[in-house]
């Protein structure tokens, strides 16, 4: 059995530890107030935006566009929303699982953009290529890094480089339900009930200018949009993972100090009761 000293050592250090995880914690729930709030006012946009798209493929019937069809190469280029820092939970390895166990890709196809030092870490150690790691982004998000980060995919896109761009990013559902999700982004694919039943009568998609022209300008926007919606809801999951986390650590630090406690006052009464037993026998001895 440990020693009274060594015990209550023991207990001062999980104590400690138990006061940064409530710092962190709290720290957590402030930001997660402010990023729940930017998520929640940004998700419309981003809903809009890619039913909008779309409900657009949807109605141009036959359509021939370099944005709708797969490219020549096989690499898939893969954004990956994960965070700079540890200790939240399986927000980071979910995310990274979405690309890792996906039995339709091979790993030297794959070129990962990570967003977030933790993927860059993750994806480097199972041997991915990572063409670009952007920390800063995943800080604060603004729009304009992500029209960049659009901007740099499609000329790649374009110029053959890759064939497919996909987007992994975990959803913000609530402050305790976070949702790994992997989202294709080109070429765009139709989806919905007319994708679904191309024989439905339904008043065909005119264009001002030509259709083609139109996408040229429609599809740059609808990627920065969706890449600026998975910053926005990736924050907010980050931080409500590293809440939860922060609370399960420090309640499992009060469960430990609760135990570590009664070992020390169990090791107190027994040295106790064992000097008791010197001294009687002592006194016994003399008289």
């Amino acid at each position: 059995m440990a020693s009274m000293r060594d015990i209550k050592r023991r207990r001062s250090s999980i104590q400690g530890t138990q006061q940064i995880t409530k710092a962190m914690k709290l720290v957590s729930t402030v930001k997660l107030q402010r990023a729940r709030a930017n998520a929640e006012r940004t998700k419309e946009y981003f809903n809009c935006m890619y039913d909008t798209v779309n409900s657009i493929l949807n109605r141009v019937g036959h359509m021939e566009h370099r944005y709708l069809m797969p490219g020549a190469s096989e690499k898939k280029a893969v954004i990956v929303i994960t965070s700079n820092r540890g200790l939240a939970g399986g927000y980071n390895s979910n995310v990274v699982k979405l690309v890792t166990r996906n039995g339709d890709w091979k790993k030297e196809d794959v070129v990962i953009y990570a967003l977030g030092n933790k993927g860059r870490e993750a994806f480097a150690r199972y041997g991915y290529q990572v063409k670009a790691c952007l920390n800063d982004i995943v800080e604060s998000p603004v729009y304009a890094d992500a029209m960049k980060l659009s901007e740099e995919l499609l000329k790649s896109f374009a110029a053959g480089e890759v064939g497919e761009i996909y987007l992994a990013y975990t959803a913000f559902k609530n402050t305790v339900s976070h949702a790994p999700t992997l989202l294709k982004l080109l070429p765009v694919e139709r989806s919905g009930e007319a994708a679904t039943k191309p024989d439905k009568a339904e008043a065909i998609m005119n264009f001002e200018p030509e259709d083609a022209e139109a996408l040229d300008l429609i599809v740059p926007k609808y990627m920065s949009s969706l890449i600026y919606g998975a910053l926005m809801e990736s924050v907010a999951s980050e931080n409500g993972a590293r809440m939860q986390a922060m609370d399960n650590a420090t309640s499992n630090a009060e469960e430990m100090i609760d135990d570590l406690t009664l070992k020390y006052n169990r090791a107190r009464q027994g040295s106790i009761t064992q000097e008791l037993t010197e001294i009687i026998a002592g006194a016994e001895a003399l008289g």
